[in-house]
């Protein structure tokens, strides 16, 4: 039994291991374009790591992760756009009558500045929003509202301040990034190269965090909140934790994809895009980690394939692939994984007595 648990283990690290190898080669087989499309998704998947701790781990369901992926990519943006503009005003600010750059804006001159804020700015929201309501025991159903009612109030924000943000158009028309040029082969391969190293990196350690003591506690949380309140934990500091760190995550993310998209606006940070997110995650499996990645990948992979072979109807082949994954597959894609594990585990155990009967 220990050299079947040994086994699988060791199976499951060489497909990781393989995975990963095969996403850094992808650049020797994948034209520009399939690359950069490629780089998008997996930002869209180290987003989806962060909501399954969240959600698929402590069982906190949140609509509104749009608005940290969204903050995280304006900060990356507002940095392009600044060096775009060679220390001038963005030409959305002049359109609006301004002479000199916001306040706000003085930080995102600097590179590093705009990075660190990038991941600080959504987690110091998370942090508060989470410890308010998960203190006052705000859960289940009337959080998931409150976050989506968050994303409403922020893109209205965002929409609406066309002189700080750009209003519904967002931010676009990019140069240059630490002096190299965003448009270039050789940069954008270099930023694909990032956001498969930075996806290992988010994935083997929230690998770590799940996989030990801290893990069982949020499963207990998601199962039985109640009964880990009575054990002598604290349920609210925990989940407050696992959104920030889940924030942080999402606000990384939407750094990377800025880089390789090159814009961004309210649309991509509103309640579909948030909810689109959620369903990344069940489709894929949650509380498996490597199920959200592929649902991530796989879900954006076919809405790309679907619109760009069928342009007119390919909503409706989305729709369907939604629709034979949560009727077939009830625990995600990963749900095969395990069926299939069962199924092997129940083999080895036939296989057994049937020794032991041969035998005596």
């Amino acid at each position: 039994m220990q050299n079947t648990i040994y086994q699988k283990i060791w199976s499951q690290r060489v497909i990781f291991n393989l995975i990963f190898l095969l996403l850094l080669a992808a650049p020797l087989f994948l034209s520009d374009f399939r690359l950069n499309l490629l780089g998008k998704f997996l930002a869209f998947a180290i987003l989806a790591i962060g909501l399954d701790l969240l959600w698929g781990y402590t069982g906190v369901l949140s609509l509104g992760h749009g608005i940290f992926f969204g903050l995280g990519a304006y900060c990356m943006a507002m940095y392009l756009k600044l060096e775009a503009t060679g220390g001038g005003l963005p030409d959305f600010m002049a359109w609006s009558g301004m002479s000199e750059l916001p306040l706000i804006w003085v930080p995102f001159q600097y590179p590093i500045v705009a990075i660190i804020l990038g991941i600080l700015l959504p987690a110091i929201i998370a942090f508060f929003l989470g410890y308010l309501t998960f203190r006052n025991r705000i859960s289940g159903v009337y959080f998931t509202i409150l976050s989506q009612a968050l994303v409403l109030v922020v893109v209205t924000l965002f929409v609406g301040s066309q002189n700080l943000t750009g209003g519904s158009s967002g931010l676009t028309n990019f140069d240059t990034f630490f002096g190299f040029s965003v448009n270039s082969a050789t940069t954008q391969t270099a930023f694909y190269i990032i956001t498969v190293i930075v996806l290992g990196l988010v994935f083997f350690l929230s690998r770590k965090l799940v996989k030990g003591r801290f893990g069982k506690i949020l499963v207990g949380i998601r199962d039985g909140e109640n009964r880990m309140r009575f054990l002598g934990y604290s349920p609210s500091a925990y989940k407050t934790f696992i959104y920030t760190l889940s924030a942080a995550i999402a606000g990384l993310a939407g750094m990377l994809f800025v880089l390789q998209v090159g814009i961004i606006s309210p649309t991509m940070i509103g309640i579909i895009p948030s909810i689109e997110m959620v369903l990344w995650v069940a489709l894929g499996g949650r509380g498996t980690l490597i199920g959200p990645v592929i649902g991530a990948v796989l879900v954006n992979a076919a809405k790309t394939g679907f619109s760009e072979s069928y342009p007119d109807i390919w909503t409706y082949f989305l729709g369907l692939l939604f629709v034979l994954v949560v009727v077939f597959l009830p625990k995600g894609i990963t749900g095969l994984f395990e069926k299939w594990n069962d199924r092997r585990k129940k083999q080895d155990v036939s296989s057994s007595v049937d020794v032991e009967k041969s035998y005596s």
